[in-house]
């Protein structure tokens, strides 16, 4: 069973990414593909403080952060939607996609590398300039670190 993995976020370059395994995989029965997104780190406001909090202080924040949390996770339904439809159109079932996110974490590049690793995927698929917008010189700098450490795993870079 070829087992893909499909990193995105809300980039036009993961949606590529989503629309060029559409096609290659198109009518491949014996295929699992998920759709894997890494969640944004907490914004500094939710960091400490500087003080040791009470325990109300941190029953307080942890309710905050919570709710911040679930706001990014409801973020996500759309952007899943969109990528299981755009499969769909092109012949992938729905049984044989899975939709996967992980938060809290410091790296979004080892965190995409430990999924695939771990998930047994052989192959990522992933836009060249998903996850840093703002870094274009020639890949992003998230795509560069999965190429680079990305040892044993078969990238396609879309």
């Amino acid at each position: 069973m070829k087992n893909i993995l499909i990193a995105i976020d809300e980039s036009k370059g993961s949606l590529k990414a989503v629309e060029h395994a559409g096609q290659q995989y198109a009518g491949t029965t014996d295929l699992h593909i998920t759709l894997f997104h890494v969640l944004p780190n907490l914004p500094t406001t939710f960091w400490d403080d500087g003080h040791v909090l009470t325990k109300r202080e941190m029953a307080d924040r942890k309710k905050v952060i919570d709710k911040w949390l679930d706001n990014q996770k409801l973020r996500l339904d759309p952007l899943f939607k969109g990528a299981i439809e755009i499969l769909t159109k092109r012949g992938i079932s729905r049984q044989q996609i899975e939709t996967k996110s992980v938060s809290e974490t410091e790296d979004i590049a080892e965190s995409i590398l430990d999924e695939a690793k771990d998930g047994g995927h052989q192959v990522l698929v992933m836009g060249r300039n998903s996850y840093s917008q703002g870094e274009r010189i020639i890949l992003g700098s998230v795509t560069a670190k999965i190429i680079n450490l990305g040892a044993g795993i078969t990238v396609s870079v879309v």
